[in-house]
């Protein structure tokens, strides 16, 4: 008869975050961790001494134990040549003999000396570990190996210590091993059947479930095919001044053929020849009616905007830019409720471009529209949005002009535009403001609580009216936004510091393909001292988002606008066609990336 092995607790380690320099910067965190001897209280969020340097990732009571086996010790000491790993070295708090993550399921309970415990969900896929061991590839292998351990939600408070043996209490539901709800995350060909499993297993924790439910609903499906592939060249019909400082660019495909309809919101990447050397490339929202003969990109002049100040004034019809085809997720939802439009300065543009679609699919949507110039003067698409408003039933204009010097809090406005570049114009019913929008201000308006609000203008802007509609009453989850420039970071674990704009690396400049950084405006030649874009991208202060920094996460996932990239290591799961995973992406040619 087979002999059947008791798992058994071989070392309880702990640690408590500290700053450790890493690639130019400071990590704040908790990963070094070492054994203690004797027993230690294992409690709702932690055991006694130990702690996480970023709870948005690790910790807290769905995560409050991370478990590592000694088998797995010895593989990797194989893998990777080594016999220097001592206990914590994975950044476990359990070290155990036994309990394999194929064989381990999501919802089993242990008993380990006077505590009782549940497996919750894998270890999170997250570069310090491979920072710990010197190993910067570890998060992969991890997961490509099927060992990246599990977590444990104490059920019963209680001391546990080295030699403690580990009892099975419960199984789980489902029969999901951890190994195998790791690949269900991580890796291509996913199971639906084991997708329903893991949505049905109660024990799964919060994040783990929020991202099965994505993929069960398709949120996580490819980004909409896009129009063509690098630029395109593209042809200047016509040019229009919308405010002193704002002018429209028309632009058709130099072939003469058609362009791609663009969803309304979404921007096109122009590359400016004669602007700079290399070619500068900038993103623009277009303005115009989506399925429009011409794309419309409507440009402010800014006094130190390289590409602005140079649209505006050598620009002329018959002159060709280069564009990348429209994309970007800032688009009109379809509905039936209510749509709040608001915009402040050039921010109008891709609100502009929501209306015209509202406009002609002739929508019995109520439509507010809510915009904020500083004067009269430059208020873009004035008289235009009161057209395509007043051809909606259900229409409501509110302008907040800040330093127009009218005495009166508000004006109804009863008669038409008088022109593009003078006051823009104002239409029927539309009722002008005076100062800045207010929490009170906002409140008297009377918006629909269940609107769905679109919002575009400055960090500043959209951040305070956020927190307007919210307290107003609109859900969060219906509040989306447009950011001008680089989209904000996701840096786990790095310590904050003054920001610093994107800048040339340090050091000898590389002789390498060329990268561009669309929305940060910066051009740099590839050097291969660089493990990765990232790293390149990291050196030169553009805000990136990661995570797992070796191909597993797809956080780093960035719109790829022309050039080839390719892979080390390979990611596990490869990225959806016109994207490219920075973190293990090296250039082959020029690339331009919307990033």
């Amino acid at each position: 008869m087979a002999r059947i092995m008791m798992a058994k607790l071989l070392s309880v380690n702990v640690g408590m975050p500290k700053d450790v320099s890493w690639q130019g910067r400071t990590v704040h965190t908790g990963v070094w961790k070492h054994a203690v001897t004797g027993p230690r209280m294992a409690r709702r969020l932690n055991i006694d001494g130990d702690g996480q340097g970023d709870l948005r990732g690790h910790g807290g009571e769905q995560r409050a134990v991370l478990v590592y086996q000694i088998q797995s010790y010895a593989y990797w000491q194989d893998q990777f040549g080594r016999s220097d790993f001592q206990y914590g070295q994975f950044g476990e708090n359990f070290t155990v003999d036994g309990l394999p993550d194929d064989d381990v399921c999501i919802g089993d309970r242990y008993r380990i000396g006077e505590a009782e415990f549940e497996v919750t969900q894998p270890r999170v896929t997250c570069y310090r570990v491979g920072m710990r061991l010197g190993e910067p590839e570890l998060p992969a292998l991890l997961v490509s190996h099927h060992r990246p351990g599990f977590y444990l939600r104490v059920i019963t408070e209680g001391e546990v210590q080295a030699g403690d043996a580990i009892v099975k209490t419960r199984t789980g539901p489902g029969a999901l091993t951890v190994a195998d709800a790791d690949a269900l995350l991580y890796l291509p060909g996913q199971d639906p059947d084991k997708l329903r499993r893991a949505l049905a297993i109660p024990a799964l924790s919060p994040g783990w479930r929020q991202s099965f439910q994505d993929m069960a609903s398709g949120r996580t499906a490819a980004p909409r095919p896009e129009g063509w592939t690098g630029f395109r060249p593209m042809r200047v019909t016509a040019i229009e001044h919308e405010t002193p400082s704002v002018l429209s660019v028309h632009l058709e495909a130099c072939d003469g053929g058609v362009l791609a309809v663009a969803e309304a919101g979404q921007y096109i990447t122009l590359r400016v020849g004669g602007a700079g050397d290399p070619a500068p490339v900038r993103s623009y929202s277009l303005s115009s009616a989506p399925g429009a003969p011409a794309y419309r990109v409507s440009v402010k002049r800014e006094e130190l905007g390289l590409v602005s100040r140079f649209l505006h004034a050598n620009v002329r019809p018959g002159a060709v830019l280069e564009a990348a085809a429209p994309r970007g997720d800032f688009v009109l939802a379809p509905g039936t409720g209510p749509v709040l439009l608001v915009s402040a300065g050039i921010g109008a543009t891709p609100v502009t471009a929501m209306l015209h679609r509202l406009a002609s699919d002739r929508t019995p949507r109520p439509v507010w529209w809510i915009h904020v110039a500083r004067t009269p003067a430059e208020h873009p698409f004035a008289h235009e949005a009161h057209t395509l408003l007043a051809a909606l039933p259900h229409a409501h204009e509110h302008v907040f002009y800040t330093t127009d010097t009218t005495d009166t809090a508000h004006t109804t406005v009863a008669g038409g535009g008088t022109g593009r570049a003078a006051s823009g114009g104002t239409g029927p019913g539309a009722l002008i403001h005076h100062g800045r929008p207010t929490l009170d201000g906002m409140a008297a308006l009377g918006l629909p609580t269940d609107a769905t609000a679109y919002l575009c203008g400055p960090t500043s802007f959209m951040t305070a009216m956020r927190d307007m509609l919210t307290t107003i009453g609109l859900a969060d989850d219906h509040i989306h936004t447009e950011l001008f420039g680089a989209l904000a970071a996701v840096t786990p674990g790095i310590a904050s510091r003054p920001a610093v704009a994107p800048h040339r690396p340090p050091g000898e400049p590389g002789t390498g393909p060329l990268l561009t950084f669309a929305r940060s405006g910066l051009s740099v030649r590839w050097s291969p001292g660089y493990r990765s874009v990232l790293d390149l991208a990291d050196a030169c202060d553009v805000q990136t988002r990661w995570s797992c920094r070796t191909g597993v996460c797809h956080t780093c996932v960035t719109p790829l606008l022309s050039g080839e990239v390719g892979y080390s290591p390979d990611p596990l799961e490869p990225p959806a066609a016109g994207e490219v995973l920075i973190c293990c992406a090296r250039p082959r040619d020029d690339v331009v990336l919307d990033l």
